[in-house]
C-alpha cells in the first residue's frame, strides 16, 4: 500500500487516500462491495443475518483502511491486518450461528476470539469515525448487563447476565450488531447512498443549482432562496446536512454574501437550508427506513405524510431570508441568463425521471430496496438525455463514491445496535420513558422539551441518526402513550367512556368513580389519566383509542424525536453543519451557529404541530388544514422575531403579529386559527401600503 497518503481531517482524525495500483484495488472493493449489495437486493440468496455480518465485514475493513489509526508505516499494517480480523469474525459467525445453537448456546473459544474482534471493532472503529461518545456508549452498556447494574440501586438495578449471554446477545440478537439496524443499513440505506452517488455523479447535483436560480434568483432575497430549494432538493440525493452545506454552500454562499446578506446570515441560511435536507422524503436520511423499522408503519405511508412538514420547513427558513432582505432593503440580483428551460436541457432528465421514477414505484407496492436498485438504472438512462451522459467509468465512479460515503454510517449503525440491544434487553426504555411521563406530568409540552434538551445533549457527540434510535428507544413509547391520552382525556371530557374503561379507571383511582358518571372537566380529567400507571394506563389505551389513532400517535412521536434530533446540525455549541457553513463564509462560527439556530425554529415548532394537529394523520383534509394556518402563523412569528414583513415593524405591530402567529398555531380551536389568521392578513395588507412608500433599491 505504498500509495496510500494520510490527511488530516477537519475534525481531527486522519483520513488515507489511495493512488495508483492501490487506489485501484480500493476502487475494485468498493464497487465490489456495491455491486453485491445490489444483487442481493434483488435475489437474497443467502439470509439476512449472513447480509449483515458481511455488511459489517466489508464497511469495518474499509474503515481501517481509509481511516488510520496514525500514519506510522508499521501502524497501517496493523490497520489493515486490522481490518482483516474484524471482517474474517464476522463472516465467521455469521456461518457459525447453528453450531453455537447446536451446542446448546455454548461458546467455544473460537467463537469468544471472533465476538471479542468484531466489539473491539465497533468500538475503535466508532471512536475514529465519531469521537469518544459512542463507544463509551458501548462499553457503558455492555458492561451494564454483565456486571455494574446489579451493583446500583433504584429503577435502574439490573441482576445481570453472564457473560456468555451478553456475548451471544450483542451478536445474535434481535437488534444487536448484525439485528435490525444493521439490515436497515444493509438493505434501505446503502441502496439509497448509491442512488444518491449515482445521482451526482449524473450532474443531478448541478442541476438542482441552476433550477434554483432559475426559480428564485431574480427575487428579492434571491440568492438565499435558492439555498432553501437547492438544499432542499439535495437533500433527496444525500440525506446529510453537511454534506449539503458543502456541496451546495460553496456556491450559494457566495451568492447570498454578494446579495448584500451578512457572512453570518449567510452561513446561517445554509446549515439551516441543509439541516431540512434530512426531513425531505423520499431519502430522509436513514431516518425513515429506521422509522418504518421502528414504527412498523410502511416506509410508503411515512415518506407520504412527511411531505407538508418538510416543506413547512423549508418555507419557514424561506420566510426568514425574505423577510430580513426586505428589513435591509436589499435589491434583487441582475439575472445570470439561467432559465426552467436551459436548466432542465442542461441536466433536468437524469434528476426528474428517476426521482419520479423511485416515488412512483413506491406508491404501486414496491419495496424501497427494489424501487432504489430501479432508480439507480433509470439514472444512467435517463444522462443520455443530459448532457453529462454515464460510460462505465461514470458507472464505476458512482459504485465507488457511494460505498465511500457509507462507510461511516454503516460502521456507525452496525455498533448502536450493541447499545439498542442492552437498552431493550434491560428494559431501560421502559423505564426511562415512565421517568419522562412522570417529570413533565403527562404535559406532553413539557416532554417533548425534555425529549429536545436530551437530543441536544446527545447530538454534541453523536451523528443526528444514532441520536434518534437512542432516543427513540428511550422515549417514544412514553411520548406515544401521552399522545394517545389525549383521546381518553377527550372521551372524558365528553362523557362518553365506555363501561369497560371505566372499570379500569374505577380499579386503578376508586376515588373517581363519582366524577365518571358524567362529563368531567378537562383539567380533572387531564390530572386523572395522566397520574395512572403504566399497567392501568396501556389496557386503557387499548380500549378507548382507536387503531388508526393510535398508530399516528405512534408515528407522531417518532417523527418528533426525529425532528428534534437533527437540532444538533444548527445549536451551538456543537452545530456541525453551522460550523462547516461558517467556514465557507468566512465567518465566526459560533456566531453563524446562533444564526442557524434562529432561521431553523421550524424544528421546534413543527414537532409540536406534530403532537396536536392531524397533520401525520393520512387526512389531507384536515392535514391540509394545519399546513395553512401554520405557513402563516410561522410567517407571523418570523417577522416578529425579525421586526419586519414588507417594511420596518415598529414595537405594537410586533406584539400584535406574535400573538395572531400563535394563534394561527392554537391547536383544536378553528375560531381561534381564524381569528389569528385574519390578524396576519390584515397586518401584511397594512404592512405592503407602509412598504409602498419606500424607496426601493436597484438591482
Amino acid at each position: 500500500m505504498a500509495d496510500a497518503t494520510p490527511v488530516d481531517r477537519e475534525e481531527g482524525g486522519l483520513t488515507r487516500e489511495y493512488t495508483g495500483f492501490a487506489g485501484v484495488l480500493l476502487g475494485v472493493l468498493c464497487a465490489g462491495i456495491a455491486l453485491v449489495h445490489l444483487y442481493v437486493a434483488l435475489d437474497p440468496f443467502i439470509s439476512e443475518l449472513q447480509r449483515n455480518a458481511f455488511h459489517y465485514a466489508g464497511f469495518g475493513f474499509l474503515a481501517c483502511l481509509l481511516y488510520p489509526l496514525a500514519s506510522n508505516p508499521v501502524v497501517r499494517a496493523l490497520d489493515i491486518l486490522f481490518g482483516v480480523l474484524i471482517a474474517a469474525s464476522a463472516i465467521y459467525l455469521s456461518l457459525a450461528e447453528n453450531a453455537i445453537y447446536d451446542r446448546g448456546v455454548k461458546l467455544i473459544t473460537l467463537d469468544w476470539i471472533a465476538i471479542g474482534i468484531c466489539v473491539a471493532g465497533a468500538v475503535e472503529l466508532t471512536r475514529r469515525l465519531t469521537g469518544m461518545i459512542i463507544p463509551t456508549l458501548i462499553v457503558l452498556a455492555l458492561t451494564y448487563v454483565g456486571w455494574w447494574g446489579s451493583l446500583i440501586g433504584g429503577v435502574f438495578s439490573f441482576p445481570g447476565l453472564s457473560w456468555e449471554t451478553v456475548a451471544f446477545r450483542s451478536i445474535y440478537g434481535d437488534d444487536a450488531m448484525f439485528g435490525t439496524i444493521a439490515r436497515i443499513s444493509s438493505t434501505y440505506v446503502f441502496l439509497f447512498i448509491i442512488f444518491g452517488a449515482f445521482l451526482l455523479r449524473s450532474g443531478a447535483g448541478e442541476f438542482v443549482i441552476d433550477l434554483a436560480r432559475a426559480v428564485a434568483g431574480k427575487l428579492v432575497g434571491g440568492p438565499g432562496i435558492v439555498a432553501v430549494i437547492a438544499s432542499g432538493l439535495t437533500g433527496t440525493i444525500s440525506g446529510s446536512a453537511v454534506a449539503n452545506t458543502a456541496s451546495t454552500g460553496v456556491i450559494t454562499i457566495p451568492l447570498m454574501k454578494k446579495a448584500g446578506f451578512k457572512p453570518k446570515f449567510a452561513g446561517g441560511v445554509e446549515a439551516a437550508s441543509s439541516t431540512g435536507g434530512q426531513l425531505m422524503p423520499p431519502i430522509m436520511g436513514a431516518g425513515a427506513f429506521v422509522m418504518a423499522s421502528f414504527t412498523q408503519i410502511s416506509y410508503e405511508t411515512i415518506v407520504a405524510v412527511a411531505a407538508l412538514p418538510a416543506l413547512l420547513y423549508f418555507l419557514s427558513v424561506a420566510f426568514f431570508v425574505r423577510i430580513e432582505a426586505k428589513r435591509m432593503n436589499l435589491a434583487p440580483m441582475p439575472s445570470d441568463g439561467q432559465t426552467l428551460g436551459s436548466a432542465f436541457r442542461k441536466g433536468g432528465a437524469s434528476f426528474v425521471i428517476p426521482i419520479t421514477l423511485l416515488i412512483g414505484m413506491l406508491v404501486a407496492g414496491f419495496t424501497p430496496t427494489y424501487a432504489a436498485v430501479f432508480g439507480i438504472v433509470a439514472v444512467i438512462a435517463s444522462s443520455w438525455l443530459t448532457q453529462n451522459p454515464m460510460g462505465p467509468k461514470a458507472v464505476w465512479e458512482a459504485l465507488v463514491l457511494g460505498t465511500k460515503n457509507m462507510v461511516l454510517t454503516a460502521v456507525l449503525l452496525c455498533a448502536v445496535g450493541l447499545v439498542v440491544n442492552v437498552i431493550t434487553t434491560a428494559g431501560v426504555g421502559n423505564t426511562f420513558s415512565l421517568m419522562i411521563a412522570s417529570w413533565s406530568g403527562g404535559n406532553i409540552l413539557i416532554a417533548i422539551f425534555l425529549i429536545a434538551l436530551a437530543s441536544l445533549v446527545l447530538g454534541m457527540g453523536l451523528p443526528v441518526t444514532a441520536a434518534y434510535i437512542v432516543l427513540a428507544t428511550l422515549s417514544a413509547p412514553a411520548l406515544a402513550g401521552m399522545i394517545s391520552d389525549r383521546f381518553v382525556i377527550d372521551a372524558l371530557v365528553a362523557g362518553t367512556l365506555a363501561d369497560p374503561a371505566k372499570a379500569i379507571l374505577m380499579i386503578g383511582v376508586p376515588e373517581a368513580m363519582m366524577a365518571l358518571a358524567g362529563p368531567m372537566d378537562p383539567a380533572a380529567a387531564s390530572a386523572l389519566v395522566g397520574g395512572l400507571p403504566l399497567e392501568l394506563a396501556a389496557p386503557l389505551r387499548d380500549l378507548v383509542v382507536p387503531q388508526d389513532v393510535a398508530v399516528t400517535a405512534i408515528l407522531s412521536a417518532h417523527m418528533i424525536i426525529f425532528w428534534l434530533s437533527q437540532d444538533s446540525n444548527v445549536t451551538p455549541p456543537v452545530a456541525l453543519a453551522a460550523f462547516t457553513a461558517a467556514a465557507i463564509a468566512r465567518a465566526p462560527a459560533m456566531a453563524t451557529g446562533v444564526a442557524s439556530w434562529k432561521l431553523a425554529k421550524g424544528l421546534y415548532i413543527v414537532p409540536v404541530l406534530f403532537a396536536y394537529t392531524p397533520l401525520l394523520s393520512g387526512d389531507w383534509g384536515a392535514m391540509l388544514t394545519v399546513f395553512a394556518f401554520a405557513v402563516l402563523g410561522i410567517y407571523a412569528l418570523a417577522a416578529a422575531l425579525q421586526g419586519c414583513m414588507e417594511a420596518p415593524l415598529g414595537v405594537v405591530w410586533r406584539a400584535v403579529v406574535v400573538v395572531a402567529g400563535v394563534a394561527c398555531l392554537w391547536p383544536s380551536d378553528i375560531r381561534v386559527q381564524l381569528v389569528g389568521a385574519a390578524v396576519v392578513i390584515v397586518s401584511l395588507i397594512i404592512n405592503l401600503r407602509v412598504a409602498k412608500s419606500v424607496p426601493q433599491p436597484t438591482p
